[in-house]
């Protein structure tokens, strides 16, 4: 499962509703957490075989993103583009999501642990519970045989590991692997390569089906501001000692 976000050096900006960002002249990738998720499932399908299908939740524009897994080496895109579902929250897209999994011949979902845009960590989990299997969050090993699947997760101080039997799914953590590159030629096969636009009929749900958003933007600020740093001057290191020691007791008030 992938997301379309902005790219992580995107300059970006508050639009003027304050409940969104200004989308002109963004520049758009694949979530880089779900780019370790498409590069598992590759080296995944290298050891085990079985094919890769990538699905996403998006707009016109998403079909770039899902053309750059594919071009990455996946076999198929699905994507699911309705103006009924534009708005969704993190559970509805995970309703959209698992109903069109349902649809399909599976033994594993991979996803990011997270999207760098909303940043909710919901997504993946959300699914595993529609679909009623095991899920693994943030992980950054994984080993598979006899039918179940054995992953490293981190956890505060340190790393679980953690056994389920497939199908099942799990989440995507920095330092699983090196995602590759996309090359000339993959970019070509790409363009070959069979992906389907799904709507929400198309997969048995309606509008009515997701509900109200559980969750809403009220608004969006900029974190505040920094004062300036301030450079301690002094002829020696004693002076400079002392006009520090000065400064924290009678401006910052922190001795």
């Amino acid at each position: 499962m992938i997301k379309r976000v902005p790219a992580t050096e995107s300059m970006i900006g508050i639009a003027g509703d304050g409940k969104s960002i200004k989308t002109e002249d963004l520049k758009w990738v694949v979530n880089p957490y779900d780019e370790f998720a498409v590069e598992e499932a590759l080296r995944i399908k290298q050891e085990h075989g079985g094919t890769v299908t990538v699905l996403s939740l998006g707009t016109d524009k998403t079909v770039d993103a899902i053309r750059t897994a594919l071009a990455m080496g996946a076999d198929k895109g699905i994507l699911i583009n309705d103006s009924a579902a534009a708005n969704s929250d993190s559970l509805a897209t995970a309703r959209v999501l698992a109903e069109t999994i349902k649809t399909l011949s599976y033994d594993l979902i991979i996803a990011g642990m997270r999207a760098v845009d909303d940043d909710n960590y919901q997504v993946g989990p959300a699914v595993a519970e529609f679909l009623g299997i095991p899920h693994i969050s943030m992980v950054v090993k994984e080993e598979i045989s006899n039918g179940k699947i054995r992953c490293q997760k981190t956890v505060e101080g340190g790393t679980f590991e953690v056994e389920a039997a497939l199908p099942a799914l799990f989440t995507a953590q920095r330092g699983l692997n090196e995602p590759r590159y996309v090359s000339m030629p993959g970019i070509m096969k790409a363009k070959k390569k069979p992906l389907e636009i799904k709507t929400l009929a198309d997969i048995g749900l309606s509008i009515d089906d997701l509900g109200e958003p559980k969750t809403r933007v009220v608004n969006i600020k900029f974190p505040p501001e920094r004062s300036a740093g301030k450079m301690i001057e002094g002829d020696n290191a004693e002076a400079k000692a002392a006009a520090l020691v000065k400064a924290l007791k009678e401006e910052a008030k922190v001795l």
